[in-house]
């Protein structure tokens, strides 16, 4: 397989995954997006979305439209 192949399988993969969360109501949904212990289930007290907590919006907003200070 080549890169792009991986690529598109990974963003496939996380299109997949979005679409099921997207059906799921909005109790079940943010249930699903708990993390949990991968042995017995219980939360962990973190979340999912793969967000980095350091991230600034507000300067990266600023920078990508051309502010810098």
């Amino acid at each position: 397989m080549t890169a792009g192949d991986y690529l598109w399988c990974a963003v496939n993969l996380l299109l997949d995954d979005e679409e099921t969360l997207d059906q799921l109501c909005p109790s079940c949904r943010a249930q699903a997006m708990e993390e949990r212990c991968p042995v017995c289930g219980t939360p962990t007290g973190g979340d999912v979305t793969g967000e980095n907590p350091a991230f600034d919006r507000a300067r990266f907003e600023a920078l990508r439209r051309g502010v810098t200070t």
